[in-house]
C-alpha cells in the first residue's frame, strides 16, 4: 500500500470538509476550493481525518493513492495556511514594481514585462528585487512563480536573473586568456 495514501489527513479547526462522491471542497479562514478526483478513489471523512482508499492494487490506481491523497493535504494546508513562493532578483538595473495588482519587471530587455496576478494569487514587490507570490492553491503559486522565473531565468557566468530565495546557481568560469 502507499506510504503516503495510507496517511490520513488532519482536519485543523476552523477548516470544513464536504466529501461528495469523488469531488471534495474545503472551507477554511483563507478562502475556499473544491476539486474532482478519479470515481476509483474511496474518500471518506470521520474523525476529523479524511481517508483515501483504492479500489485494486493496479498500477494506475496505486499511483492514483498518493497522488490524491497529496491533492487533498494541500487543499486543507492551503485554506488553513496558505502558500508563498518568494524571487529574488539579481542584476544591475534589473527590478520589479508593483502596478495595482499586478507586477511590472525591468530586466535587461527593451521593455518592462507586465505580469497579471491570477485569479486567487497575490502577487507583491516588497522591494526592488524581492517578489513574493501568496495564494491558496498550491498549484496556481507554483506556476505564477514559475512564470516570473522564466522570464530571465538565472544565468551561469554571472548569477544575473531571477531565482527562488534560497536557490543555488552553479556559476562557471569564465573564457580564460589567452597565454603568451
Amino acid at each position: 500500500m502507499s506510504r503516503i495514501g495510507r496517511l490520513p489527513i488532519p482536519v485543523p479547526e476552523g477548516v470544513e470538509v464536504r466529501v461528495d462522491g469523488s469531488s471534495v471542497t474545503v472551507r477554511g479562514p483563507r478562502g475556499e476550493l473544491s476539486r474532482s478526483f478519479d470515481p476509483a478513489m474511496t474518500l471518506a471523512l470521520e474523525d476529523g481525518e479524511v481517508r483515501v482508499a483504492r479500489a485494486t492494487d493496479a498500477p494506475r490506481h496505486r499511483a492514483l493513492h498518493g497522488l490524491t491523497r497529496s491533492l487533498i493535504a494541500n487543499m486543507v494546508i492551503g485554506v488553513s495556511r496558505g502558500y508563498e513562493r518568494v524571487l529574488e532578483i539579481h542584476g544591475v538595473g534589473y527590478r520589479a514594481e508593483q502596478r495595482g495588482i499586478n507586477l511590472v519587471l525591468n530586466v535587461g530587455f527593451s521593455h518592462p514585462v507586465e505580469i497579471k496576478a491570477p485569479e486567487g494569487v497575490e502577487l507583491h514587490a516588497e522591494s526592488n528585487t524581492v517578489v513574493r507570490v501568496k495564494g491558496i492553491d498550491k498549484e496556481k503559486v507554483g506556476q505564477i512563480a514559475a512564470e516570473i522565473r522564466k522570464v530571465r531565468p538565472p544565468e551561469p557566468y554571472k548569477g544575473k536573473g531571477i531565482r527562488y530565495q534560497g536557490e543555488y546557481v552553479r556559476r562557471k568560469a569564465g573564457k580564460a586568456t589567452a597565454g603568451a
